[in-house]
């Protein structure tokens, strides 16, 4: 384990300071460059530096369960529910959110363009047997993918379905190279630096909203967790300073995240 957490932590430049947690987040977060603005802003008003460990959503909340992190910042309700009902973190606390999109080639081979829905584009989808990069891995984007094949009445399989077990930027790459559909957070997109022949072909659609909730380890079962600096992490991403360095945060001109913490 000590290994694994070796190779998957990733601290982002800081300041010298006398603190530091370690928090598992999702890849999306990371390839948004999100993390990049808000965590330096959390440093430099606490002084408390912040080691990211990058992966995705299962991985992340079995890292939280196994007490290796502090805190978890993830986007698969279900999920997270299940996490706090077994004691493995204190309670959920929604962030932030922003949506899924369906990118593809710019022909569209299967007409997603003309989707009612996302579960009718995902139809289209397997029904001409297009290429399909799955990310595979675990991740909310992959949960939320399979429960739109779900709605679709799909049980994806075939060579037409390309799971790569990898995080968000992996996937993209793989697709853009095939020419494939993938399931993306739109943030990672519009972030992406290799956009040439692809698009978002579908977007909108409710069943696409993607929230971001924050889970800090519950220090009852896990003693040796930073349960202090977990707490002042969550204050400062529900306050005022970190409401206007989201909404504010933008991608290709873009505002990718919408804050919407209560307090």
């Amino acid at each position: 384990m000590i290994r694994l957490l070796a190779a998957l932590a990733l601290t982002l430049p800081t300041l010298t300071h006398a603190q530091t947690m370690r928090m598992a987040v999702t890849t999306s977060f990371q390839n948004s460059g999100l993390a990049e603005t808000l965590l330096p802003e959390f440093e430099l008003d606490t002084g408390i530096g912040v080691e990211l460990v990058v992966v995705g959503t299962g991985q992340a909340l079995r890292l939280g369960e196994a007490g290796d992190v502090d805190a978890v910042l993830v986007h698969s309700r279900p999920d997270e529910e299940a996490f706090v009902e077994a004691g493995h973190a204190t309670h959920r606390r929604e962030i932030m959110y922003n949506d899924f999109i369906i990118v593809g080639p710019e022909e569209d081979p299967a007409s997603v363009q003309g989707s009612a829905t996302a579960a009718d584009a995902m139809a289209r989808i397997a029904e001409s047997e297009s290429p399909f990069v799955s990310r595979g891995d675990d991740s909310g984007t992959h949960k939320a993918e399979l429960a739109l094949w779900d709605a679709a009445g799909v049980a994806p399989e075939g060579g037409w379905y390309r799971p790569v077990g990898a995080g968000m930027g992996a996937a993209l790459n793989t697709a853009t190279g095939m020419g494939a559909y993938v399931l993306s957070d739109r943030a990672s997109w519009l972030n992406f630096g290799n956009q040439e022949g692809m698009t978002i072909d579908y977007e909108g659609d409710p069943e696409m909203f993607n929230q971001y909730a924050y889970l800090p380890v519950n220090p009852e079962t896990h003693p040796d967790v930073k349960a202090d600096l977990a707490a002042q992490l969550e204050d400062w991403l529900v306050s005022e300073r970190a409401r206007t360095l989201i909404d504010s945060y933008r991608v290709m001109g873009e505002q990718v995240f919408f804050f919407n913490a209560e307090e």
